[in-house]
This record gives C-alpha cells, structure tokens and sequence, in this order.
C-alpha cells in the first residue's frame, strides 16, 4: 500500500466504499462517533475480518450515512483527541498487538468534511486491542473467541500467507508499478537484457512473484518485490520502517551519535550502496607494507556482508516498528535485526539454516548477495580467525537477534570469556569441517608461539569446563587429543 495518497486518490477510494450495498466485514461508516476504546475495538475487528475476506485494507470513514451512504459530514478531528497526554493515534497503536499500520485521512469532500481510516489487513496473527481479539460478524462488531469457526479459519489463512506473497501496493496502474520498482536493476542482477517492451518487463516481475495482477486489471506489488526493489522503502505504508539504519558512534558508547543514514532502497536493488556505506563510515587502521602506507578496514568486509545479508533476509517482517539496526563502534560492529533466532545461537555453525522468508532468501542467494545454505556463518567465523580477531558474540532474545564483530585484540587484553568463546567457535568449526581440534589448531587461531602452548591447554581446560566442548577419546594422550563440541 502506498504511502503517497493524493486526495484524488482518496477520494475515489471513498466512492468506491459508498458504492457497496450495505456495511460489509471490512469496511465501516460513522456520523460522528468517536470514543478511543471503539475506534481502537474496530480496528482490530476490521483488521481481522479484512485477512478473512483477502483484503490488503480495511476502512472507517467519519462523515457517511452508515445506511444510505450520502455524504453528511463529520465534526470528529482525530488529531484533536487525547487520552490523557496522550494523542489519540500514539495511544491506539500502544494498545494494538501485534501493532498494525492505520492512519487518518482528512478530505474535503465538496466543501463537507469527512474523515477516513484506513488500516492494513492483520497478517502474522489475530489482531488485539487492550488484550482482546475482535471480529466483524455481518456489520456487527465481535468478540473473536465468541466464533470459534472464523478464529479457526483466521488462523489457517494467516498460517498459510508467508509474507512475501503478501501485497504491498494494491491496485496501482503499469506506469505507477513502474515508477516505484527499479525493474532495469532487476534484470542487471539477474544478468538478463533489459526487454524491449512492458509486456516483457510484467511478465519477468510477475514470474518472479514481484507482482500479481489484481482483479480490476491493474497490478498489486508483493511484499517481496517491494522490500527487494522499492526505489524508496518510504512508498510502501507497511515497510517504510524496514529501511536498514546505519549509526555511528563516538567511541565505544552510545553515548554521542557522529552519524546516522537510513537506507531507503529495497535490499536487492541497495546493498551494493548500504555496503559502501558501512565500509566508509567503520574505523580504519594504519598498515606498512614494503614501504607504503596503507588504510585498511578494522573488520574484514567478506564477515559484515554475510551478518548484514543474514539480518535482512531472516528478519520477523511482522515485528511492527523495527528494522535492521547497525550500529558502528571505534570498536566493533553491531547488527541487530528484528525477530527471535529460528537456531540456537550455539549452533549457528552446524544446524541447517531456518527462514522465515525462503523466497527472499533463494532469491538473494541467486544474485550472489548472501552464501549458499548454511555457509554464511562459517565464513564470518573463518574470516575472524584468519585476522586473528575476537570471535563473534551472537545473542537472541524475544525481539531481536543480534551479532557483534569486534576489532583486533591482542591476546593478553582478551577476557576469560573472549577466550572461551573463541576456542568454542573454532572447535565448532572444525567440527564441521571433519577436523576435529587439536592443542595446535588452537595455538595457531591465536598466534601462540609453540613455547606458550601451557596458555592454550589453559584455555581448552576453561571451554570444557564451561560444558562448550569435550575431548573426543580422552584414552589418548594429552598432546594428541582432539576436542568436539559438547552437543556432538
């Protein structure tokens, strides 16, 4: 659905609605009825019954005869309304859950005023208001688990409806599909001739899924082709928050912002440029070699690209209000993205990859943005070690999942659980490289000179201590043991 609503627009959109017999599931009309508690019950009502019925929005327009549908006009102003403070929209998208996308169109409709709401279609489940489920039953407003038989039904539809399939853009015209999708950047990726007419432009998008033809005989824009090719994320009112964030700060902290960059293109058709971006605003260090200076990046590129594809590509999509975070240290890199992990964070190395979005993936892996399956990880970690950097922290909660690559550090200023840490993810690795590891595997991940090797039996000693690894067959000596990881 696009952001950019011209008042012609909306105002077609509300002759369409009077042109409906009667009150349907989805749509509502209103004189002047305007309590918080019943705009906020309707919109779970109309969000919920909007998914039953296949629409991409559900309405309440203030102003319109809810039996003959004649324009009457309405007194209610929705910006003038508080709770408390609290203004009248921050307060209804607090009490919604999952939090949808609604807003307020004023229009001016032959000189009488009319309000309209429009709201997005639930998606990844039942929408609430206040703790509680509503449903359209006919025009009637509903408790949700009162009709167990359309609750059943909800949830089957919303199960079955992955989100890339979901649409962005309804009913939008060829040229208007056209001007916000980077369709020649598609072809480009995809190594194809740019064709020589629309015919072949629409067939490609809508081969690839990137666009659906709607019943009128214009086309509605996926999520998919919106998210991977948008020109601006901002043009779509459900993913205009998607656009990845890039920060950067003063020091270790967050205490003082240097910068801060929204990346508004679709991820497709931005990552070459939301890469550049990264790669110029991360710390550099100061080398010689053979005589010249050079600047090189504190962290090897090859690790963020597969951490930022990982981000974009695995994120909970229905997580209202959030995007892919990263956030730039003197040293370290933060990427955070929206969602809890589908893998254990101490098996990212070995389980096979779960996605909540295949299609984008598969895609993205087609145009060589992201690593074949379950290879991305591996490689940060590789690329860690052959830098001889810290290993990576991943870490999931129920909202996010983030991971943390950190600047070179020296073994002496590493702490008890940077090592630990380390020498897990390398006899992970190893593991999956059937290569079990050994006392001097470890000593080379950490540059130990082989007079120091006390130093890495001390930290094999601390891992298993930890329950991260155990020694494969401890009836062999001590300097040929081989350590796996403990779930192994």
């Amino acid at each position: 659905m696009t952001i950019t609503r011209t008042n012609e627009y909306l105002l077609g959109m509300l002759k369409e609605l009077q042109k409906l017999p009667c009150e349907t599931e989805w749509v509502e009309f209103k004189k002047n009825n305007a309590k918080p508690d019943e705009i906020g019950e309707y919109l779970s009502a109309l969000a919920n019954s909007a998914a039953l019925m296949g629409k991409t929005n559900a309405y309440i327009a203030w102003g319109i005869d809810n039996i003959s549908h004649e324009v009457t006009g309405t007194k209610f102003r929705p910006e003038s309304i508080k709770i408390g403070n609290e203004e009248l929209e921050n307060w209804l998208s607090r009490l919604l859950s999952p939090r949808i996308n609604f807003h307020f169109y004023t229009l001016n409709y032959d000189g009488i005023d009319v309000i309209l709401l429009e709201i997005n279609s639930a998606s990844s489940q039942p929408v609430s208001f206040n703790g509680q489920e509503y449903i359209r039953v006919g025009s009637y407003k509903k408790k949700l688990k009162e009709h167990p038989e359309k609750e059943r039904k909800l949830w089957r539809l919303l199960d079955i409806t992955s989100f890339e399939k979901g649409v962005a853009a309804e009913n939008v015209t060829a040229e208007e599909t056209l001007r916000l999708l980077d369709y020649p950047t598609y072809f480009n990726l995809i190594k194809l001739p740019l064709p020589e007419n629309r015919s072949g432009i629409f067939g490609a998008l809508k081969l690839e899924e990137m666009i659906t033809e709607s019943k009128s005989g214009n086309w509605n824009i996926t999520n998919m082709g919106a998210i991977l090719f948008a020109k601006k994320l901002s043009d779509f009112t459900h993913l205009k928050r998607k656009a990845v964030r890039i920060i950067q700060y003063k020091g270790e902290s967050k205490f003082e912002t240097i910068r801060e960059e929204v990346s508004e293109k679709g991820y497709a058709v931005g990552y070459d440029d939301l890469m550049r971006i990264i790669m110029q605003l991360l710390p550099s260090n100061e080398t010689i070699k053979q005589g010249f200076r050079k600047q090189a990046s504190m962290l090897p590129e090859l690790a963020i690209r597969e951490l930022v594809a990982n981000a974009l590509i695995h994120q909970d999509f229905y997580a209202s209000g959030t995007s892919v975070m990263i956030e730039l240290f003197s040293n370290r890199i933060e990427v955070t993205s929206p969602g809890l992990a589908l893998v254990k964070i101490d098996r990212f190395l070995d389980s096979p990859p779960k996605s909540r979005n295949e299609t984008i993936a598969s895609f993205m892996r087609r145009i060589n943005i992201c690593e074949e399956r379950g290879s991305g990880i591996d490689k940060v970690v590789i690329e860690t070690e052959t830098y001889q950097l810290p290993a990576p922290i991943f870490r999931t909660t129920d909202e996010y999942t983030q991971a943390i690559l950190f600047a070179h550090k020296e073994l002496k200023e590493m702490d008890k659980s940077d090592r630990i840490r380390a020498c897990y993810l390398h006899a992970a690795l190893r593991y999956v490289q059937h290569s079990p590891m050994t006392n001097s595997t470890l000593r080379e991940r950490f540059a130990i000179d082989i007079k120091n090797s006390a130093i890495v039996s001390r930290i094999i000693a601390d891992t298993i201590e930890a329950k991260f690894i155990r020694c494969q067959d401890e009836s062999v000596g001590t300097k040929a043991r081989k350590y796996i990881p403990c779930w192994a």
